[in-house]
């Protein structure tokens, strides 16, 4: 077997090359503005391809200024700080952290009537109800990814890996891997209840003795499973060191290692799964709210854009028509049928007070157990 990336910052790096294909067209068709200023974007690596940004720069005149970020969290953090005068223009929010920056005041509502490439996105994903909140859309979708099962296809069989059960059979033990408090979510799914816990909104007991009973339920598989871990590049290590032949991941690790030629699949289980989307945002009160929209309007202009950043990511593209400028291998390494997808439902943060509160006592009982 071929010797295998094994880091995320080596897989994001393999996949910058890929982003070639977008040196054609040009992006815009008027002259580059001699004064056109600049626009600050906080996003995670390679979600603006550098071929993109060096064709919107000569085509507009307006600079792109790229600050990494890695976390949540800490952009939540670095943006509040900065409040009500950001020095970021856009930034890249889960659509399930949307209140939180919402509630802060930190992010403008999007005015997509700007957005002449509006219709680029898939509306499984720009009109799907987590993305409109308060009547208004708060983000241009771009990156979808998923909580799935991942198997290695020379030990696991696709029906074994149709159901979640795999991850508890005896047959398997100590060869399984997952995010302990992610799997809480999917778990309370595979038996029939909300991971979103907004059935629960008003019954906080139920949710507690449901969470309870999932908690139980975990302590006494934890015999079976080989290790909870926190990283992508932990469960990349693990397959291909063999320690593991199945396990709960996010798809875009897994997807790295598919298109790396390792012998592994992914699928959203019968059961069904749990799954967010990445956003570009403009921030409340940005210093170059109008080259903001000029760029995202650029960035939804062409599928092959979408196919770059897959390319570099390993999550899966909002743009429609985004799969045909990929390679058979890129298509099998970051699509579902859809029959899976109809399993696939998307965070929401409606009562993730609630949620939290309870999981998180409950997944430290888990480990100490």
């Amino acid at each position: 077997m071929k010797k295998l990336i094994t880091s995320r910052r080596g897989f994001m790096k393999s996949g910058v090359a890929g982003a070639a294909l977008l040196a054609a067209p040009a992006i815009l068709r008027t002259n580059p503005a001699q004064a056109a200023g600049e626009v600050n974007v906080w996003t995670y690596a390679n979600f603006v391809p550098d071929d993109f940004r060096e064709q919107f720069e000569k085509d507009t005149g307006i600079k792109v200024n790229v600050r990494l970020v890695d976390d949540q969290g800490k952009q939540f953090n670095l943006l509040a700080a900065e409040s009500p005068k950001p020095t970021a223009d856009i930034v890249t929010v889960a659509g399930h952290r949307f209140l939180q920056f919402i509630e802060s005041e930190l992010l403008s509502p999007l005015d997509t009537g700007r957005l002449k490439n509006w219709g680029t996105i898939n509306p499984v994903f720009s009109e799907s109800d987590w993305a409109t909140i308060n009547g208004n859309k708060w983000g241009a979708p771009i990156l979808s990814g998923a909580e799935i099962l991942a198997y290695n296809t020379e030990v696991v069989t696709p029906e074994e890996a149709r159901s979640w059960d795999v991850l508890f059979d005896e047959k398997y033990k100590q060869q399984t891997a997952y995010i302990i408090q992610d799997m809480m979510s999917v778990m309370m799914l595979y038996n029939g209840y909300d991971g979103n816990f907004i059935e629960y909104k008003d019954d906080p007991e139920k949710a507690a003795r449901l969470v309870k009973e999932v908690r139980d339920f975990l302590i006494e598989k934890k015999p079976l499973v080989r290790k909870y871990y926190d990283a992508g590049a932990e469960i990349q290590q693990m397959f291909i060191n063999q320690d593991v032949v199945v396990a709960h991941a996010w798809n875009g690790p897994i997807s790295k290692l598919i298109a790396d030629g390792f012998p592994v699949a992914m699928t959203i289980p019968k059961e069904g799964s749990y799954g967010f989307v990445y956003t570009l945002n403009v921030t409340n009160n940005g210093p170059n709210q109008d080259n903001a929209y000029k760029l995202l309007d650029a960035i939804l202009a062409r599928p092959e854009i979408g196919a770059s950043m897959t390319r570099a990511s390993g999550f899966i593209s909002t743009f429609k028509g985004a799969d045909q400028h990929l390679t058979e291998l890129e298509r099998k390494a970051s699509s579902f049928t859809e029959e899976e997808l109809q399993g696939l439902q998307f965070f929401r943060a409606e009562n993730n007070k609630m949620k939290y509160g309870l999981l998180d006592p409950a997944v430290e009982e888990i480990k100490a157990a």
